[in-house]
């Protein structure tokens, strides 16, 4: 038995809804029709699934490329590095100066475009000069409900999105991650740094790391989804609704940090943690 036919024996094992296993199938067929391909991989759990499942199809054939960059928030890149090794799959990290990008840097409503215009290039360059065919990227069927600017870049540089090909949304992902025994199966999303700029703030390195540090102190208080949206020197904390208390319980602690890391003002978003916030009105 090989690898793909022992991993659909264990999604059988798992008891998987037949409607999910007729995706699976789809997902991998279409990788395999592919030949060889490139996965632009961020250590997330969509990107992370898309490299574990051309890896079935393609073995060698395929390759997930990493691109470390000033948006990446604190541990991705060690967690990425981690999931490429544990899974096995071909894994090459390369270097990406975004803020070296005008258009970038000025924030302005389309930034996802201009920085997957920039990410998507890169990668397709380097599948140009190491013989692989096709750039492959892990949108979801989800994806399509939000503001996604980035979804014009992917469709001008030629990359494909297999899993919004198979219709596959975040759950289905989730669980089919979960049957595959993939460690990112619950991990939680978290989209580049530069999304909690608001638009038309000019984005620096300052910025950014406050953020990431702010975000990983309420991780490491058990906030789980969380947001720190930074409004120049202010910070506005997302989570969920079961622990707003445990922000206000614990502020004393958490202006502290955060002060210290040079917001001035700190304040708890009423509406709670939520996807694209930062588009609300804006777009």
């Amino acid at each position: 038995m090989n690898n793909l036919e022992a991993t659909t024996a264990l999604l059988v094992e798992n008891s998987l809804p037949e409607d999910l296993a007729v995706k699976w199938k789809q997902l991998i067929e279409s990788l395999q029709g592919l030949g060889t391909a490139v996965v632009a991989y961020s250590g997330g759990v969509d990107s992370t699934f898309l490299a574990a499942a051309a890896h079935l199809a393609l073995g060698n054939n395929m390759a997930a490329v990493f691109l470390q960059s000033e948006v990446m928030a604190e541990g991705e890149t060690a967690r990425a590095d981690q999931w490429a090794k544990m899974i096995g799959f071909k894994y090459i990290k390369l270097q990406h100066a975004v803020l070296d990008d005008p258009g970038f840097v000025s924030n302005p409503v389309n930034r996802c475009y201009v920085c997957k215009l920039g990410v998507l290039g890169k990668i397709h360059s380097f599948a140009r000069e190491n013989g692989y065919r096709y750039v492959i990227e892990g949108q979801n069927a989800d994806d399509l409900q939000d503001y996604r600017p980035g979804r014009a870049a992917v469709t001008e540089t030629g990359t494909l999105s297999p899993l919004l090909e198979a219709n596959l949304k975040k759950a289905e992902i989730r669980r089919l991650a979960q049957a595959l025994n993939l460690p990112v199966w619950n991990q939680p999303s978290s989209p580049c740094l530069a999304t909690r700029i608001p638009y038309g703030q000019q984005i620096t390195a300052e910025d950014l790391k406050r953020v990431s540090l702010a975000e990983s102190y309420l991780h490491s208080l058990g906030m789980g989804d969380c947001r720190v949206r930074a409004y120049q020197t202010l910070a506005s904390i997302e989570v969920t609704p079961d622990k707003r208390q445990q922000v206000l319980d614990l502020s004393e602690r958490i202006l502290d940090h955060f002060k210290s890391i040079g917001f001035l003002k700190i304040t708890l978003d009423l509406q709670g943690y939520r996807r694209g916030s930062m588009n609300e009105g804006a777009v």
